[in-house]
Order: structure tokens, then sequence, then C-alpha cells
């Protein structure tokens, strides 16, 4: 109720912003807000002040100040660190598999899983902060581990039939990537109230590996399952 009020009152007052509260992890007894403005301290200072009716200070607030070109910088960064994270990625797969096609199926279901999970989140009007782009960092990691169980088990072990090969990485797979799900899925109920940091991350990790279930099991055992074949590989 009380961050309900909040945002009412700022939104006569800022043209963006974002109210996020801070609560107890146990008791989830509400402890303080941050508030992200985009215009300066200085206006922002005066008009809570108007709003809570008592003057900040260091005893009772926190200040912060980040300019647009230090903001800029790092959110550079960060997406250079996900366009690097997924090249050293495709390197590694490669390196493993020694063959094109089956290194470009587990490369694209993971890139897969990245711009789909992005457009739903754009779709969603979720704002991508720090949080969501490590969240992506992330999702990479949960994307490729299925594919490559997928992909062993295709090109490298020949002790049962190809189709009995597969169902045996769809079962260890899937019940990886569920596991995984639930816990994230769980994890999101109970922070979407505590923290919105959090809640980005879980968001995103459950879009992102709602995905992943659809381009390893459909898109990756298609073009694997037609590469095995061509190659005589049964």
């Amino acid at each position: 109720m009380q961050k309900t009020l909040t945002m009412q009152f700022l939104s006569g007052k800022f043209e963006n912003f974002d109210v996020r509260e801070i609560s107890d992890l146990r008791t989830r007894e509400q402890e303080a807000f941050i508030i992200e403005v985009t215009e300066g301290p200085e206006i922002a200072k005066q008009v809570l002040e108007e709003y809570l009716g008592f003057k900040l200070n260091e005893e009772n607030s926190s200040l912060e100040f980040t300019g647009s070109n230090l903001s800029e910088n790092f959110y550079n960064q960060l997406r250079i660190a996900v366009i690097i994270a997924f090249i050293l990625m495709s390197i590694v797969i490669f390196i493993i598999f020694k063959t094109f096609i089956p290194s470009i199926a587990v490369i694209l279901s993971a890139f897969a899983d990245i711009v789909m999970s992005l457009a739903l989140v754009n779709f969603l009007g979720i704002k991508i902060s720090a949080a969501g782009i490590v969240a992506f960092l992330m999702l990479i990691g949960y994307s490729v581990d299925s594919d490559i169980l997928l992909t062993t088990n295709v090109i490298k072990r020949r002790e049962h039939s190809l189709n009995n090969r597969i169902l045996s990485a769809f079962k260890t797979g899937i019940t990886m990537t569920l596991t995984s799900l639930s816990a994230v899925v769980v994890s999101l109920i109970i922070v979407s109230s505590l923290s919105n940091t959090l809640s980005q991350i879980f968001t995103i990790l459950t879009i992102g590996l709602s995905f992943d279930l659809l381009n390893t099991w459909v898109t990756t055992v298609g073009i694997l399952k037609l590469y095995a074949r061509k190659k005589g590989i049964e």
C-alpha cells in the first residue's frame, strides 16, 4: 500500500522513476525504499522531503548519483561481457565436437534462447538493468548443458540405437532443466516482493529455460538426427 501511494505521488513529479521495497527476507517486514529517478540529486531530495515531511540526512537516508557517461560505459561493458562469453562458449563447443553442424546446432540453440528471451522481455515491457544482463550471462551456461549432453549422446556414443540415445539424453536433460526451472520459479515467487534485482534475474531465467526446452528438444534434436543419418551414425 505504501509503495502504491509513493508511486502515485512520484508520478506527478518525475517523468521516469522506479520504486523498490527492501524487506527482511525472514519476517518480510518492510525496512526501506530504493527510489531511482533520472533527475538530479538536489531535485530528487527536495521532492522526497516534500513527500516524507522531514529533512533527509546521512542518518535516515543515502543519496547516490551516477552520471550518464558512467552508466552507459557500465552497460556497454556488460554487453561486451555477454558477447565475449558467447564467443568463448562457441570456441569450447567447436573444440569438444570438432565437427561443424553439431557445434553450430548447440550454438544456435543457445543463441535462440537469448534472442527469444530478450524479445519476450521487451514485449512484457521489462526494463533490463545490470541484473538482467547478468541473467543472460547465466542463461548461456544453462542453455548449453543439455545441448552438450544431447550432442555427445548422438555423435560420440554408439552403444545403442540413435533413437535410444536421444531418448536417454532426453530423460537426463529434461530432468536437469525442469529441476533448474522449478528452483528458479520457487525463488522468483519468494523474492518477487522483496528484491527487484533478484526478481528480474529469476524472471529472465524462467523465460530462458522455458524456451530452452523447445529449442533443445525440438530444433536441436531435429538437426542432429538429420546429420547423424546423413553421416550413417545409427
